[in-house]
């Protein structure tokens, strides 16, 4: 089998895992879930569910948009603040997610908000959010991955966007619209935060 041919049925699985976990959690709800009853939804063994996603938890929370922004953010031109080489890379990543993708991100924001686990496990991957968007910050201006700047940056840009979000998830999630609010609080972070 040919690298692509393998990389597209692994794809399809890791979907086809995920839309039935989604499906089960929204029908009997996430704690009544289980892993096996997932498997046997999607076809395959509890085994190959671990392979693709560690914990139940993970067919929800696992993000695949963060590696989308990461990339866009190291693609932005050199010499441009990093505020708004964060602005510019949410407004590309999020410009070309396809309506099937903006679905998936109401129904996993929709579990999020409505089971506490998954909320509180969130709270750590904020963290890993702002690692992920420092390390590539401090890339971009030949620092270290650790530097203190770049965690500050990316930690400013990532509470501005947590801000403007939250009201979004009240309703229906996330819609594509909502990124206008986004993109505000990134400038209003670049402007150095005025008031009024």
């Amino acid at each position: 089998m040919t690298n692509g041919l393998r990389e597209r049925k692994k794809a399809k699985t890791r979907a086809a895992i995920r839309e039935h976990a989604l499906r089960l959690f929204e029908e009997q709800g996430y704690a009544a879930t289980t892993v096996d009853q997932i498997a046997d939804a999607a076809e395959v063994s509890p085994s190959t569910f671990f392979r693709y996603f560690p914990s139940k938890e993970d067919v929800v929370l696992v993000d695949d948009v963060d590696a989308v922004v990461v990339g866009a953010i190291r693609a932005q031109p050199a010499g441009i603040a990093p505020v708004t080489v964060i602005r510019r890379a949410m407004r590309e990543a999020f410009a070309n997610l396809s309506p099937q993708q903006w679905e998936l991100e109401r129904r996993r924001q929709r579990l999020v908000l409505a089971v506490p686990e998954l909320r509180v496990r969130v709270l750590h991957q904020m963290t890993e959010a702002i690692d992920l968007v420092a390390g590539a910050i401090a890339e971009r201006a030949g620092l270290p991955s650790d530097d203190f700047s770049a965690r500050v940056v990316a930690g400013a840009a990532i509470g501005a966007m947590l801000a403007v979000l939250p009201t979004a998830y009240y309703a229906d999630g996330v819609q594509p619209g909502d990124f206008d609010r986004v993109e505000q609080a990134l400038t209003l972070l670049e402007n150095g935060l005025p008031l009024g």
